[in-house]
């Protein structure tokens, strides 16, 4: 992993603007509105930061909402909350169902991954845990090329809603431009990530999110 970090790196900055115009095409067709967006068995929630107090960030505040809004049009039938739990004091999707239940959703519709740390974590998880074959996938645009083409690359049938609803003055200026840069870098990881379809470092047994 730390060859591969630095052969990245050492790649031009063109090499990463390359990619991101490929996940860019990739994905065109894939991305809908809250509105015109197909039905799916479950929307995937990737996790984003939470606050000290246990709050969802305007960013994933901004995810919930939206994946909150496809299961209350009969969009999604279930939500994949998936993020970070590598602390005991940093749960990003207990935090998310929190926010999910204070919006009306029903626990029993709710599916929590702890161990979604990455992008392609979640997406290889949601496969390969919660045997997710096709999916809503709901994050701000400047990730949902990425989360499309980690998820394309994994085998599953997925499109894309950007939740991007208080953007741009309910997101810190610096939050939203780091949040941006970092989108280069993270599509090679992803590509090669998909290339080598290593296993995450968490897996487990299965948990169909509908049953065997």
């Amino acid at each position: 992993m730390l060859l591969l970090t630095l052969a990245l790196l050492l790649l031009p900055p063109s090499a990463a603007a390359a990619a991101r115009a490929y996940t860019a095409l990739q994905a065109r067709g894939r991305i809908y509105t809250l509105a015109n967006a197909p039905s799916r068995p479950v929307a995937i929630i990737f996790g984003a930061e939470i606050y000290r107090n246990g709050t969802p960030s305007p960013m994933l505040a901004d995810r919930i909402r939206a994946g909150v809004e496809l299961y209350n049009a009969g969009k999604v039938r279930a939500l994949l909350l998936t993020g970070d739990n590598s602390e005991a004091s940093y749960n990003e999707p207990e935090a998310m169902r929190r926010f999910a239940l204070s919006l009306g959703v029903p626990d029993s519709a709710l599916v929590l991954d702890y161990a979604g740390f990455r992008t392609y974590d979640s997406c290889y998880r949601a496969r390969d845990i919660f045997k997710v074959e096709s999916a809503i996938l709901v994050t701000q645009a400047f990730h949902l090329d990425r989360a499309l083409f980690t998820c394309a690359g994994l085998g599953i049938d997925a499109v894309g809603v950007a939740a991007d609803a208080i953007r741009p003055t309910g997101y810190s200026s610096a939050s939203l431009r780091y949040s941006i840069i970092r989108e280069f870098p993270s599509t090679m990881f992803a590509m090669f990530d998909v290339i080598l379809q290593h296993k995450p470092y968490y897996l487990g047994d299965p948990l169909p999110i509908f049953g065997s």
